[in-house]
């Protein structure tokens, strides 16, 4: 089966604002971590071929346990295109030792413009199986509502 995990979100920002939120090292640590979760940037190089590193702290670790440790997810994400201001494809592997999670997802976020705002759709391929889709797709929602957040203007 080729699973495709995905979410969609209109947001009332520019295509480009959302875009430099994708390649902002200090945006990203802000709104890419979904509810319950918050992350920290250790390494980072935003270029074709480069990418980072982010460590994904679960507030509540009982509720959901991590993939690397008992309270984190550790991903390396690289970059594998860039495409201004209307495509960041990102590649993420998880740092874990169950198999469940072995393999490299390819994230791809859509820019598309919508009106006064941008039409935002992640699509992931390539998804671990031990990654329940529903939860995922919540998780990749939440970052989207998240994002949304940080690009809007304020009232």
């Amino acid at each position: 089966m080729n699973r495709i995990d995905r979410a969609s979100r209109t947001i009332s920002a520019a295509p480009a604002a959302i875009y430099d939120a994708l390649l902002n090292r200090e945006a990203l640590e802000a709104w890419l971590p979904p509810d319950g979760m918050r992350g920290r940037i250790e390494q980072w190089d935003p270029r074709p071929g480069g990418g980072f590193r982010m460590v994904l702290t679960y507030l509540d670790p009982s509720d959901s346990p991590g993939k690397t440790s008992d309270a984190t997810d550790v991903v390396d994400v690289g970059f594998a295109d860039l495409v201004r201001p209307a495509r960041v494809v990102q590649t993420a592997v998880f740092r874990a030792d169950d198999p469940a999670y072995a393999g490299t997802m390819t994230m791809t976020w859509h820019l598309a413009a919508a009106g006064d705002g941008t039409e935002v759709t992640v699509t992931a391929t390539g998804v671990p199986p031990g990654i329940d889709q529903a939860v995922h797709e919540e998780g990749i929602a939440s970052s989207l509502a998240n994002l949304a957040s940080y690009v809007e203007p304020g009232d």
